[in-house]
């Protein structure tokens, strides 16, 4: 079982240190390498392939991915309003950080820490991981292997859509991770008696 408050300690940490390197360095001496590297492999059908990838971090397909978690999962529908807050708080907490930090995207003026789409993928997916306890091993496994790819995939798709710098998007899965941690958190401890 994952321990949501050490997954939370953890992306927290993450997130804080990507940002307190990025306010102090802006871009951060590896973003231009790996950025160059990820986009000499974006051939056209590698590119078209992204472009699917990178609507899995689009609010419009992860609200309604919200429904789905509380018909699958048992442990959601207990505090069901923590899910889809968590998802609704990541636009919000990723906006007001973007005009916080104020750094530029790589070919464009507006800002682009943490990245909204890494945000809200790792959220959605971070709490998909979570949740994942209930089902048996195996299929325990294949969920959670599958969310963490998703995650990834989209961080790589912001990357090589020319949209981020690698350092944007992962300060976004740090970001959305944390949020996802703290709902499960706040999903496990037991709920007070009156």
């Amino acid at each position: 079982m994952l321990h949501p408050r050490g997954v939370l300690t953890v992306a927290a940490t993450c997130f804080l240190a990507l940002t307190a390197a990025v306010v102090t360095l802006g871009a951060l001496p590896a973003d231009a390498a790996l950025r160059d590297a990820l986009l000499a492999l974006a051939t056209p059908g590698v590119v078209a392939a992204m472009r699917v990838f990178n609507r899995a971090g689009d609010w419009r397909v992860l609200a309604p991915g919200v429904i789905l978690l509380l018909v699958v999962f048992r442990r959601a529908r207990a505090r069901w309003w923590l899910w889809p807050g968590a998802l609704a708080i990541a636009p919000l907490l990723e906006g007001a950080l973007k005009h916080l930090v104020g750094r530029a995207r790589p070919e464009d003026v507006s800002f682009g820490f943490p990245s909204g789409h890494s945000t809200a993928a790792a959220t959605f997916f971070g709490m998909v991981v979570l949740l994942a306890d209930e089902l048996p091993g195996r299929a325990c496994a294949v969920v959670r292997g599958l969310a963490l790819a998703m995650i990834l995939l989209v961080g790589v798709a912001r990357v090589m859509l020319r949209a981020h710098w690698p350092s944007d998007v992962l300060a976004g899965i740090a970001l959305g991770l944390a949020l996802a941690a703290a709902a499960g958190w706040v999903a496990s401890t037991p709920e007070p008696r009156d």
